[in-house]
């Protein structure tokens, strides 16, 4: 029998994700919490062998949580949940030590099977986001432009930036400008989601 904890804020995905797994003969979801603080503490109490972590906790965030449960009680698996389709974040979780890293929107039929996988030892890695990952690119933007499309993306106004790095407000505009074309943006706006995509505003 593989013993399982559960991580996750929203009770219904929670209930649902408990009552899922208890369906399969084999698992068993031994203690459940809601907040990434708790994750540890309960974890030394019920011992679980696959602790099934969302990456969006209030607390501690689950990868945070993940690194914390890996020092404490290292003999447990982490699988992580997300409904980011980032690679960036995978990039996170896999430097983190996890075994397991699946989206929300999976099948239910693989959260069973990742969980027996990461269990047995052996990772389990939603494969779209794994060749995303594979295929992810460095950055096309310098330090300076990264700084710049960062404000902008907290909000700040060319004259605000241009204050804060002290550049002129035509410099701040001939960067942002510059970023969009690196990034074949349609505008700032399509610049900041694209940065933010790839994890380049970190």
């Amino acid at each position: 029998m593989i013993r399982i904890l559960i991580a996750e804020d929203m009770n219904m995905v929670r209930g649902a994700l408990v009552a899922l797994l208890n369906l399969q003969d084999d698992l068993d979801v031994v203690c459940e919490v809601e907040r990434g603080d708790e994750i540890v503490d309960m974890a030394l109490k019920h011992r679980p062998d696959v602790a099934i972590i969302d990456i969006d906790l209030p607390g501690v965030d689950g990868l945070s949580a993940a690194g914390l449960l890996r020092e404490q009680l290292p003999q447990c698996r982490v699988l992580i949940l997300t409904s980011l389709g980032r690679p960036g974040a995978l990039r996170r979780a896999l430097e983190a030590r996890v075994s397991g890293y699946l989206r929300k929107d999976a099948p239910s039929s693989e959260l069973a099977t990742a969980v027996r996988r990461v269990a047995a030892g052996h990772r389990a890695v939603d494969p779209e986001l794994a060749l995303a990952a594979w295929g992810e690119y460095e950055s096309p933007l310098t330090d300076r432009e990264t700084e710049v499309l960062r404000l902008a993306a907290e909000g700040a106004e060319p004259r605000e930036i241009a204050a804060k790095l002290r550049l002129s407000a035509g410099t701040v505009r001939n960067y942002l400008t510059t970023v969009v074309a690196k990034l074949n943006a349609r505008n700032r706006v399509d610049a900041i989601r694209i940065a933010r995509d790839s994890d380049w505003l970190l």
